[in-house]
C-alpha cells in the first residue's frame, strides 16, 4: 500500500450561481478554496494537492495556499452541465502527463465543505486501500426519511411517500435509517473513473461523517452558517 500512488484533487469552476465567485469569497479569513487545500495537505496520505479549474483568479488564489496548478480546465469541462466525472478523468490524465508516472487513485476534496478534517479525508483513503470498494463516499444520517416524512406530489397533486416502507411506520425512529451523501470527501480508484459512468455503478463503501462537519456551501444561507460554525469553532 506504501507504493500506492494517491493524488489529491480539488475540483472549483469559477462559474458559481448559487454564490457568486464562491470559491474565492472570504470564509473566517481566508478565501474558502484555502480551507480544503491547508486540511487536505494535513492528511497522512496527500503531500501535494492538485487543482483543477477553469478560472485563473482561484488558480492563482489556490497557488497562493500551496496547491498545484498543473494544467487549466477546458471550457467544456466547467460548464453548469458539465459531469464532474469527466473532470476528474481529465485530471488523472493530464496529471499523469505532467508527472510520468501513473495515479492508482483519485481523491476529490471539494471547496464547499470547509468544516472537514483531515480525519475525514484520510478514512475515506484508509477504506479504499482496505477494501475492495471502486469509490468511498461521505454520508451523514440524514434528517428526514423518505419511508416516513419525505414526499412526492402526482399529477393530480396527490402526496405520496417518497419510498413505501415495508410495513407501515408510525414513529421515524422505526424508519430505515438513510444517509444524505456528502461533500466531504471521495476516494476512487483509477479505474472505476475511467470506466465507469456512476458513482453506484460499481462497489461503493461509505465514511460517516458528524453533520457539524458535513455543510456543503452551495447558498448564501450555507455560506452565513459555516461563517458561524467556524466562529464557533474557533472559539472553543
Amino acid at each position: 500500500m506504501s507504493d500506492t500512488n494517491i493524488a489529491g484533487f480539488i475540483f472549483a469552476r469559477g462559474g458559481s450561481k448559487g454564490v457568486v465567485r464562491k470559491n474565492v469569497r472570504m470564509l473566517g479569513g481566508k478565501p474558502l478554496i484555502a480551507h480544503a487545500i491547508e486540511v487536505a495537505l494535513e492528511s497522512r496520505w496527500l503531500d501535494k494537492i492538485y487543482v483543477s479549474t477553469d478560472c485563473p483568479e482561484i488558480a492563482e488564489t489556490a497557488a497562493r495556499f500551496g496547491a498545484i496548478i498543473p494544467f487549466m480546465r477546458p471550457p467544456e469541462l466547467a460548464a453548469d452541465d458539465s459531469p464532474e466525472r469527466l473532470a476528474w478523468r481529465h485530471a488523472i490524465e493530464a496529471t499523469e502527463q505532467q508527472m510520468g508516472q501513473s495515479i492508482d487513485a483519485l481523491v476529490s476534496i471539494p471547496p464547499t465543505a470547509p468544516l472537514r478534517s483531515s480525519d475525514d479525508i484520510d478514512a475515506c483513503i484508509d477504506k479504499l486501500l482496505n477494501s475492495t470498494a471502486d469509490i468511498v463516499v461521505t454520508a451523514k444520517k440524514a434528517e428526514r426519511s423518505p419511508y416516513f416524512n419525505m414526499i412526492t406530489l402526482d399529477e393530480s397533486a396527490e402526496a405520496h411517500l417518497a419510498a413505501k416502507p415495508p410495513t407501515p411506520i408510525a414513529r421515524r425512529q422505526d424508519a430505515p435509517t438513510v444517509y444524505d451523501m456528502t461533500t466531504v470527501a471521495y476516494a476512487a480508484r483509477r479505474q472505476a473513473v475511467m470506466e465507469q459512468n456512476s458513482i453506484f455503478e460499481g462497489h461503493v463503501k461509505a465514511v460517516i461523517i458528524p453533520p457539524e462537519r458535513a455543510i456543503d456551501i452551495d447558498t448564501e444561507f450555507d455560506f452565513d452558517l459555516a461563517e458561524f460554525l467556524l466562529c464557533r469553532r474557533n472559539k472553543n
